[in-house]
């Protein structure tokens, strides 16, 4: 089996993890472009209207005194702090899931990555990714690429589930949420909604789901 690349993301939507936990090895992409509209800086819950998107702020290449270029690395990428986004999303998540069975199990470790200013995107992400390793009890090893290579003839290339308007149309299955008996089901999610919900029965959820 190829190893899977793939990119390091705003604690990622389920089909990511789906995607990582059933592959050999994971390797992350560390040396691309940053792109908009994507999961590096978005994640999307399930509030009481429904989907909502949950976005982090960043500096541009142009308010750090540097030329416009249109390209700037992912790994280069600072979070905007001027912004109070990390309450703004930890009180977020607290509206959205305070009742589901779960929230109170993980909020211990979760409160510190909301409550800790990060100065570059990828390491936040990286710390987020890290969270969902650990409570999902995985033995977390992964690498990083040291070069950007467009073509992976070598791995699995799932750089695209990265894109939060362009993504493949993955439908996992149904799943306890908590506004569902109100407004429904709502697939792909961030990983944080199925923890939430399901807790320590969330790999084995992963696990069970369609392979891609």
């Amino acid at each position: 089996m190829k190893p899977l690349i793939i990119h390091p993301t705003y604690f990622g939507p389920i089909v990511q993890w789906v995607a990582m936990i059933n592959a050999n090895k994971v390797i992350f992409e560390n040396e691309d472009n940053y792109q908009k509209q994507s999961y590096r800086n978005r994640m999307y819950i399930y509030d009481s209207n429904g989907k909502l998107s949950l976005n982090i702020p960043i500096k541009h290449s142009s308010s750090l005194g540097r030329e416009i270029t249109g390209k700037q690395k992912y790994k280069d990428v600072q979070v905007e702090n001027k912004f109070n986004w990390q309450l703004q999303h930890w009180r977020g998540l607290k509206a959205s899931y305070q009742t589901s069975p779960f929230f109170e199990f993980f909020e211990d470790e979760l409160h510190p990555l909301y409550h800790t200013e990060f100065k570059f995107l990828m390491d936040f992400n990286y710390s987020c990714m890290e969270f969902v390793a650990e409570s999902l009890q995985l033995e977390w090893e992964f690498q990083k690429t040291d070069a950007f290579e467009k073509e992976q003839f070598q791995n699995k290339d799932f750089r695209h589930l990265v894109k939060a308007k362009k993504g493949i149309d993955y439908q996992n299955s149904k799943y306890p949420q908590v506004f569902a008996p109100k407004l429904g089901f709502i697939e792909n999610l961030s990983i944080l909604d199925l923890l939430f919900n399901e807790g320590n029965a969330a790999l084995q959820y992963l696990e069970n789901q369609e392979k891609l």
